[in-house]
């Protein structure tokens, strides 16, 4: 089991690294298949499944996705250093109405920051590094972590579309 898990961690270790050295161009196209990836799930679930929780432990699917768009948010700002136009502290996971219309439009519009940011660094940008509290990072390898965020949490609502009765998105690699 020890084995296991150091070689999921190195390989995921291997994954953000690899993203970190892409240039900026296939880095805004990552980021704009993963836009109408979310799309794609956004779409596949049912206006009544947006209030839809797993078990009651757990996020709805509007809550999930919604966070998705907060981290976001975080991240590519972390990154780029540019501005998040919802304002210091504003959370659309606690102020959006968890409708598929409302969250729709929050979950989009935070990959069209995360685009523009994206496409406003240089490539030396990419080297630069960056602090998070007492964790430092080069700008590249936040924008790996938040791509990694997204991924994981637009994965978790996979369940919840099944749940439903719904077949979700075939996976769009590429």
């Amino acid at each position: 089991m020890k084995k296991l898990s150091f070689l999921l961690v190195m390989l995921t270790f291997a994954c953000t690294s690899v993203f970190a050295q892409l240039t900026k161009d296939q880095i805004v196209g990552e980021w704009t298949r993963a836009k109408a990836y979310t799309k794609a799930y956004l779409d596949a679930m049912p206006a009544d499944g947006y209030a839809f929780k797993a078990t009651p432990e757990v996020r709805t699917f509007a809550g999930q996705m919604l966070h998705l768009a907060d981290a976001n948010y975080f991240f590519v700002g972390m990154a780029s250093g540019k501005v998040s136009p919802l304002g210091k502290d504003v959370s659309v996971e606690k102020t959006v109405a968890q409708t598929k219309e409302a969250t729709t439009k929050a979950v989009l519009d935070s990959y069209d920051y995360a685009i523009s940011a994206i496409q406003g660094m240089t490539e030396a940008q990419f080297k630069e590094e960056v602090s998070m509290g007492k964790m430092k990072s080069t700008r590249g390898l936040m924008l790996a972590k938040g791509f990694e965020h997204q991924t994981h949490h637009r994965g978790q609502t996979t369940i919840y579309i099944r749940l439903k009765g719904v077949t979700p998105p075939n996976e769009m690699l590429f």
